[in-house]
């Protein structure tokens, strides 16, 4: 197997000191939220999800603009930078509002990044490989999310409840990850147009990419902030000092699983890995409403990551192969949006829901629109390419040119 590019490696060598930032942050906040800062839970809904839709609206804005640009790798290099300077304040939050000011700066940043680094990476590896390189992107990310977890992990067995010490301790992956992709990411030579379409003329992109956002769209609006099931952790009896083992559990398989996921779609129709993603999510949230007991929970997490190791990668590989070379910055900022503004509306429900009917509505909800996206997306894929295209190669198992 011939080695992936350069680009490709220290992007996701980024991504890994980033996500192990993140991580140590993102596994407490719950708790520091709803129980330190006395938050309610619909308040935690709308924070993710006001948080992820900014994300989404702004990388659909830096996506166009990296495809106008010369360059993609100032626009990443800013966004990284605002999010390693947004995280170090988190532990002298003393007020809902504040973290909800600096998760909104943070994921900020993140939109700034997110589609002109993944269209980078397209950028920088063959149509043939697409799939393994953004599955060994995902890999070493969900790596990331494994070794912060851990370190707060430790942390907090040196000083118990200390929440505010562990989200300091966040700042310097994030700061090695920007000194990374200053000093060893390079532009790649890629020909493109000099001034990519808008991103408001619709017909570039063509039809197969506007129904799978359609379908994605719809599957996003059962998928909430995983913040809903730290808290279903919490409730079944997980004990505050081994959430981060429980999330570290989630990224062990979804690092584990999504390089090889990403091969299999490069031999495969990606659709069929996708449609088999989200059915893996289904079962999962519905094990999550079902579940009673703290062993439970900790097999979930671990069945969670087969979602992510399937889907994560392989979307993102199947979204390059159906965009033309000169506007993969702007799908990428499309389906970002999409992912985003969903995510609103998810979170907003899953908080109301949890309120108002409990937990096993909450995730009983996400269960059924996965089953529904799924459904959706393989009646209308063969509608769109005709019969047979979840067994053979070609565009719908994600092998475009470009």
């Amino acid at each position: 197997m011939k080695r992936l590019p350069r680009n490709v490696i220290w992007l996701s060598v980024v991504s890994f000191l980033n996500d192990a930032s993140s991580e140590m942050i993102y596994p407490l906040l719950p708790r520091f939220f709803v129980l330190t800062l006395h938050a309610s839970a619909p308040a935690l809904g709308l924070m993710e999800g006001i948080a992820e839709s900014t994300a989404s609206l702004v990388k659909l804005a830096s996506g166009w603009w990296g495809d106008r640009l010369a360059r993609r790798k100032p626009l990443v290099l800013i966004g990284y930078g605002l999010a390693s300077v947004a995280r170090p304040f988190i532990p002298a939050a003393r007020s809902p509002a504040e973290v909800v000011l600096i998760r909104f700066i943070d994921r900020f940043g993140k939109g700034i990044s997110g589609a002109p680094r993944d269209a980078l990476i397209a950028d920088s590896v063959s149509a043939a490989d697409r799939g393994r390189a953004f599955g060994f992107h995902r890999a070493l990310d969900h790596l990331g999310a494994i070794v912060g977890p851990a370190l707060a992990m430790g942390l907090l067995f040196l000083v118990p409840h200390d929440y505010r010490l562990v989200f300091a301790g966040a700042a310097a992956p994030a700061l090695a990850s920007v000194v990374v992709l200053a000093a060893m990411v390079r532009e790649p030579a890629v020909h493109r147009a000099a001034a990519a379409p808008h991103p408001l003329a619709l017909g570039g992109l063509g039809n197969g990419f506007w129904f799978l956002l359609g379908t994605i769209f719809l599957f996003t609006l059962g998928n909430s902030s995983d913040a809903f099931l730290l808290l279903r952790a919490h409730g079944a009896g997980v004990a505050d000092v081994w959430i981060p083992a429980l999330w570290m559990l989630l990224h062990v398989v979804k690092s584990s699983l999504s390089t090889p996921a990403g091969i299999l779609s490069d031999r495969i129709p990606r659709v069929t890995v996708v449609i088999s993603g989200w059915i893996a999510y289904a079962l999962v949230y519905a094990g999550f409403a079902a579940a009673h007991a703290a062993w439970q929970i900790w097999a979930l997490f671990a069945a969670y990551g087969i979602y992510f190791g399937l889907v994560e990668g392989t979307e993102r590989a199947l979204i390059a192969d159906l965009a033309p070379a000169a506007a993969r910055g702007t799908a990428f900022g499309w389906y970002n949006l999409a992912v985003g503004i969903g995510a609103l509306p998810a979170s907003v429900i899953a908080g109301i829901l949890w309120k108002q009917a409990g937990p096993a509505a909450t995730l009983g909800f996400g269960a059924a629109m996965a089953v529904a996206a799924a459904g959706a997306l393989a009646a209308g894929w063969g509608l769109i390419n005709g019969p047979g295209t979840f067994l053979r190669r070609g565009i719908a198992g994600g092998h475009a040119g470009g």
